[in-house]
């Protein structure tokens, strides 16, 4: 015989054995929620305890908010009821996707020097490599210089952010559109407007080759692992 008992935050149900319970075993959610165990939620094995988890995403819902938002007040730049609003929202946010957003149990990306250095990619390497893009492409659809093809690209990359922020630079490049991801080998497989004769010969493209000034691979990186 199970006995169901649903944790009060997350709405999550956990099955304990009756006889585990009867011998002391047994702990509730809400327990479980602020000290982090590990015996009853096994998707918390390996990091931070939960409740740290849920902070770092609540601040950060909190911290997107203000800056979506500045401006809208006499209090430094935000309204009392603005301020309200962001907090009640953060909440919720953390609640809803603490699981998805600090899934490896990690806070690396709370990290200032990570924090600092994604901005930072984002407006000189990435958009010099946009730009760049930008224009060769236009230069082929005028000149019909095309020849299209799928390759398959090693990433390096060990973490899901890491794949996340390589997949997507990859697709926001003119260009270049990540179309599929091996799970297992951690590798994408990306269409290309234009296959150079040299990648058209390679089984699997470095993920360096798909970018013409910068070291993107090399930035997310130091951004993401």
């Amino acid at each position: 015989m199970t006995l169901h008992i649903w944790k009060t935050i997350f709405y999550e149900t956990i099955i304990i054995d009756h006889d585990k319970q009867r011998a002391g075993v047994t702990s509730t959610a809400f327990v479980s929620f602020f000290a982090g165990s590990d015996d009853s939620l096994p998707l918390h094995k390996g990091g931070c305890p939960p409740v740290i988890r849920f902070l770092a995403t609540a601040i950060a819902a909190f911290v997107a908010y203000l800056f979506l938002t500045a401006g809208s007040g006499t209090i430094i730049l935000w309204s009392e009821m603005e301020l309200i609003i962001g907090f009640i929202l953060a909440i919720i946010v953390g609640l809803a996707s603490y699981r998805i957003i600090c899934r490896s149990g990690s806070l690396r990306m709370a990290n200032p020097v990570r924090l600092i250095l994604l901005p930072v990619y984002a407006i000189i390497p990435l958009f010099i490599e946009m730009a760049r893009a930008n224009i060769d492409v236009a230069i082929r659809v005028i000149t019909g210089k095309v020849r299209p093809g799928i390759v398959r690209v090693k990433t390096g990359m060990k973490t899901d952010l890491g794949m996340l922020l390589l997949a997507n630079s990859i697709t926001l490049t003119p260009g270049t559109l990540s179309v599929d991801v091996d799970d297992t080998t951690r590798e994408l497989y990306v269409h290309l407007i234009n296959v150079p004769d040299e990648l058209r010969d390679k089984k699997v493209v470095d993920a360096r080759e798909l970018f013409s000034f910068f070291d993107i691979p090399g930035w997310i990186r130091r951004i993401a692992e």
